[in-house]
């Protein structure tokens, strides 16, 4: 048997995966990849997600939550529908929820209203919390902060900050969440510089999917929609920077997402 993991960020929700979902849980359960976190991200894909969870044997598990660039549509509705699905067990995480001032696609006092909310329902249910920061790492801090002492556990989904935010982030306790962002030369140099840096139980990695293909990938694929097969090429690059086996990385972050999450053993 090869090595194995799992993928705590896969958006295969997304309407991408229409055509060939199934084929495509089989790519990944064929590379390794037997449990995935499928993200939700706003109201019509938090249903979504739980629904895949529900039908999928146990290799799936879902998150519930609005992502900041749908924070214009939080509302009440928005609020309470989380806080019914949180009591699914297949519903491992609050979120993706934070801040996103790189594209502004809510206004930013949007943004801050919904991220707060998010949190007093992580808080609440006992639950961790997926989050979702670029470009906002003051204002995300700053509301952060001072309610982690409630909240059982935080990861910053797809790290692609320098060294001071993620030092900061470590010493707030989150974990670290990596994408194949790490295997893009262009943008993700100083990524696969500053790994090195998270502790061997604060680390996870994620595909994405269907964002941020590793460019690494070789032969390069036909399509650039990521998938969850392809995370073992994230393990692979990941182990690399940090001097590494990708057995080593497979335990420590299989074994990491296991309890961040409280999955069930296999």
């Amino acid at each position: 048997m090869g090595i194995q993991l799992i993928d705590i960020g896969a958006n295969i929700a997304h309407d991408s995966f229409d055509e060939d979902r199934a084929e495509m849980m089989q790519r990944a359960a064929d590379a390794g990849v037997n449990t995935m976190i499928v993200t939700g991200s706003s109201d019509d894909s938090n249903a979504r997600a739980l629904s895949l969870a529900r039908e999928s044997g146990g290799a799936l598990f879902s998150t519930a939550g609005v992502h900041p660039h749908h924070a214009a549509d939080y509302s009440d509705e928005s609020d309470a529908t989380i806080r019914r699905l949180v009591d699914d067990p297949r519903v491992v995480a609050v979120g993706e929820c934070g801040l996103d001032y790189f594209r502004n696609f809510s206004p930013r006092e949007a943004q801050l209203d919904a991220f707060k909310r998010q949190l007093d329902i992580a808080a609440e249910c006992e639950k961790p919390v997926f989050l979702h920061q670029r470009d906002a790492h003051d204002d995300f801090v700053e509301v952060l902060e001072p309610r982690l002492p409630g909240i059982s556990r935080a990861v910053a989904h797809c790290f692609t900050g320098e060294g001071e935010s993620l030092r900061e982030y470590l010493a707030m306790g989150l974990y670290i969440g990596i994408t194949g962002w790490i295997c893009d030369e262009r943008r993700g140099k100083h990524l696969y510089d500053i790994v090195g840096l998270i502790p061997d139980d604060r680390l996870l990695i994620e595909t994405d999917a269907p964002y941020l293909l590793p460019r690494t990938i070789r032969p390069k694929p036909k399509s650039r929609r990521n998938e969850p097969m392809y995370l073992p090429e994230v393990a692979r690059v990941v182990a690399k920077a940090r001097n590494q086996s990708i057995e080593h990385v497979a335990a420590i972050t299989t074994a990491n997402a296991r309890r961040f999450f409280d999955l069930p053993e296999n």
